[in-house]
């Protein structure tokens, strides 16, 4: 059983006190035991009257437990107080026919589906990822944003969000809008500090269901931010998504490039095309005086991009507008669409849009694993 999240209000307390009975009054398939008390209640978190969970099952039992799950959430959704629900079972489904791996995939309405990632954190995906977005639908695009990271979201702060999703008549939810791009993160759902204290099958099934349970509509693009590194969340995606392509982000230094060659090995082990390397903080640009520095070494990821035969798609500087505009909410690309750093953003928006084809790809095994 997963405890209070520490530093929660009396109120808080008592209201996932009043969650977690509801939840136990619905019981296992054939069985009397409530989902308490059988221990399969993990994650929970209420904010504000929201409420995130999952359902810990044996892959065997997700057929049987789809109705569980549902049930759970209008259980929850029945406690006075409570506004919205959103539960996730918390393991992978079974194989099925007739789909790729026993799988159908995700996304079905949106034409091409383009990942950001990065193989360690804190070298400016998610700026990347943002900017990207934007550039993309200023050129004509649908365009969609999905902040895969389940344990640190940005883009409802870099897209200058804070409202909450609303719900279909059939129970998705629909995605944020802002700057032409619709939005959905796991940071809608959650406070900025209330820790996700999530084991991997979770966050799995709550990748899956921010896009399957999520009301996207139509879109001629999709841009992931994924989280860094290489672990189950990215392969899951690369294997359940129709990906177009990756856009891999690095520093120009070489302990960056080490990871970058870490992700770029990962999605050709998955067969998805590296559309290409995005240099970010390639130098520092002085705004007062124009004197430029490479403070984390220059050019690197140019090389690498030779070196790994992948096309070198842009060198953003390490400037403070693109910081400022991020942390405000509008990416650089609608606060200074001027400048050079939007220039930059648009130009790569160019480049990945001339690689992307238009027919969705399949969704891809895995060699190997």
């Amino acid at each position: 059983m997963t405890p209070p999240i520490s530093g929660a209000s009396s109120d808080s307390q008592a209201l996932e006190a009043q969650i977690r009975a509801a939840l136990d009054r619905v019981t296992l398939p054939q069985s009397s035991q409530g989902l308490i008390a059988a221990g399969r209640i993990d994650g929970l978190v209420v904010r504000e009257g929201n409420v995130v969970f999952g359902i810990t099952i044996d892959p065997a039992e997700a057929a049987v437990m789809e109705p569980v799950r549902r049930a759970a959430e209008q259980a929850a959704l029945a406690v006075p107080g409570v506004k919205s629900v959103s539960a996730v079972l918390t393991a992978d489904r079974s194989a099925g026919p007739g789909t790729k791996s026993g799988r159908p995939t995700l996304l079905p309405t949106v034409a091409q589906v383009i990942a950001v990632a990065s193989g360690k954190g804190g070298v400016g995906k998610s700026t990347t990822a943002a900017n990207l977005a934007v550039a993309l639908a200023q050129s004509g695009l649908k365009v969609g944003l999905l902040d895969a990271d389940i344990f640190g979201p940005s883009a409802p702060r870099m897209m200058g969000l804070t409202a909450r999703p609303e719900m279909t008549a059939d129970r998705k939810l629909i995605p944020l809008q802002a700057h032409g791009v619709a939005v959905m993160s796991i940071g809608f759902l959650v406070a900025e500090d209330n820790a996700m204290i999530w084991r991997g099958p979770m966050v799995m099934g709550a990748l899956e269901q921010l896009m399957r349970d999520v009301a996207w509509g139509p879109l001629d693009v999709m841009v992931i931010d994924m989280p860094p590194g290489t672990g189950d969340a990215q392969l899951t995606i690369a294997q359940r998504v129709p990906l177009a392509g990756a856009v891999i982000v690095s520093t120009p230094q070489d302990i960056a490039l080490l990871d970058a060659r870490r992700g770029i090995a990962m999605f050709r082990k998955v067969e998805v095309p590296i559309l290409g390397i995005v240099e970010n903080m390639s130098y520092f640009l002085c705004p007062n005086c124009g004197h430029r520095a490479d403070i984390f070494s220059h050019g690197g990821a140019h090389k690498e991009a030779e070196t790994m035969g992948v096309p070198f798609l842009a060198e953003i500087p390490l400037e403070p507008a693109i910081r400022e505009a991020a942390d405000g909410g509008t990416p650089v690309v609608v606060s200074a669409p001027d400048s050079q750093s939007a220039a930059l953003y648009r130009g790569l928006a160019e480049k990945v849009r001339a690689q992307v084809g238009t027919a969705p790809r399949a969704a891809p095994t895995i060699r190997g694993l």
